[in-house]
């Protein structure tokens, strides 16, 4: 396609969640016609609890994640300042919780991993613990306070994303995206998006493309609570071995998360309810007095290697944005500069070799 085509935008972007509207803001702002076309429907990002805790996320052998979730969180204040509009970004940090004996012991090792990466932890006593969180349960052995881990409301993030892409002359269009096309996006209905490059940013959602990145879907369920008499249950977020709770300013917390993996199914169940209900009741009793405002279940997009695929491809002009499973959030922003300058044909740094689209078609062939 000629870039002197002017019916044709610079870059389509099929997604319009956290991750396709930050990349489509930042394409924007460098000066691409740019276009986001979503459906609508619900994606990853409104069931997430919005943690941006590379801290808490930490897991032993996944180093180069590690490292990544640093530098996605180093500039994630100045991100959200620069949208110019209230996401609900806390910077009160998270405390991991042990129950019992054998979760204290857990909790030590995790103790000395974090140190022995120079991460900014402290080993809490219970009676430390219940006095900076006084609705922990008496029973609580240990903790671990990550002051540096923060949290944003993504359903707020993504609103602000949204204004910001349009104000920088951005277009959003509500379509169902069916496939990568010769030439952009074909749409549902079979009219063709144009542009010289496309970016997939679908998470989950299912569009033929060429060469496609290996995703799959694991299931989230998560609950939505209010305490009728304002905010002040907790004012961290604190997290047990298989379960968060995550205040937010007006009184309301995200409970979560399940990780099954069930394909696309996305139907709550009376089972994962109980289990997130039992294992934070365990921890935080008073939660069993919030309201009930939302039960949803969603799907993040996991790869083989647990790690995003941002980049070009392996074929020309398509980009890729998706797989960032767990910390797709708190990732947003750094995927979007990697994009914007890949939609530049700018190279990119040399620690972004990890989330290379490409190492897939490597392994494949």
């Amino acid at each position: 396609m000629s870039s002197s085509d002017l019916s044709a935008y610079d870059l389509a972007v099929a997604g319009g969640g956290a991750i396709g509207l930050a990349c489509a803001w930042r394409a924007a702002q460098r000066g691409l016609r740019t276009v986001v076309v979503d459906a609508g429907e619900p994606g990853a990002w409104q069931v997430a609890a919005g943690m941006l805790a590379p801290v808490a996320e930490a897991q032993v052998g996944d180093a180069a994640a590690v490292e990544l979730g640093l530098r996605a969180a180093r500039g994630f204040a100045a991100f959200c300042d620069e949208l110019g509009e209230d996401v609900g970004h806390r910077t009160t940090g998270t405390l991991l919780v042990a129950r019992d004996r054998d979760e204290a012991e857990a909790l030590e090792r995790e103790l000395v991993f974090r140190r022995g990466l120079g991460l900014e932890v402290e080993r809490l006593r219970p009676s430390q613990a219940r006095r900076a969180e006084p609705a922990l349960a008496p029973t609580v052995r240990l903790a671990l306070d990550m002051p540096g881990d923060h949290s944003v409301d993504p359903r707020r993030l993504v609103a602000a994303l949204a204004t910001a892409f349009e104000r920088a002359g951005g277009t959003i269009r509500r379509a169902r995206v069916a496939a990568v096309a010769d030439g952009g996006l074909r749409l549902a209905d079979g009219e063709v998006v144009r542009a010289e490059q496309v970016l997939v940013a679908t998470g989950t959602g299912r569009i033929e493309v060429p060469d496609a990145v290996p995703v799959r879907p694991v299931k989230g369920q998560i609950m939505r609570l209010r305490d009728p008499r304002g905010p002040g249950l907790i004012d961290r977020t604190i997290r047990g071995p298989q379960v968060y709770l995550v205040p937010r300013a007006d009184g309301g917390y995200v409970l979560g998360a399940t990780m099954e993996e069930r394909g696309h199914d996305t139907a709550p169940t009376a089972g994962g309810v109980y289990e997130l209900l039992r294992d934070m009741s365990e921890i935080v009793p008073g939660v069993l007095e919030l309201d009930v405002e939302e039960l949803r279940a969603g799907l993040r997009p996991a790869t083989p290697d647990n790690l995003p695929a941002i980049g070009p491809g392996t074929t020309d002009g398509l980009l890729w944005a998706t797989g960032h499973f767990r910390n797709g959030i708190l990732l947003a922003p750094v995927t979007a500069e990697l994009i914007a300058a890949a939609a530049c044909g700018e190279p990119l740094p040399d620690w972004a070799a990890i989330v290379d689209p490409r190492r897939f078609a490597k392994v494949a062939a």
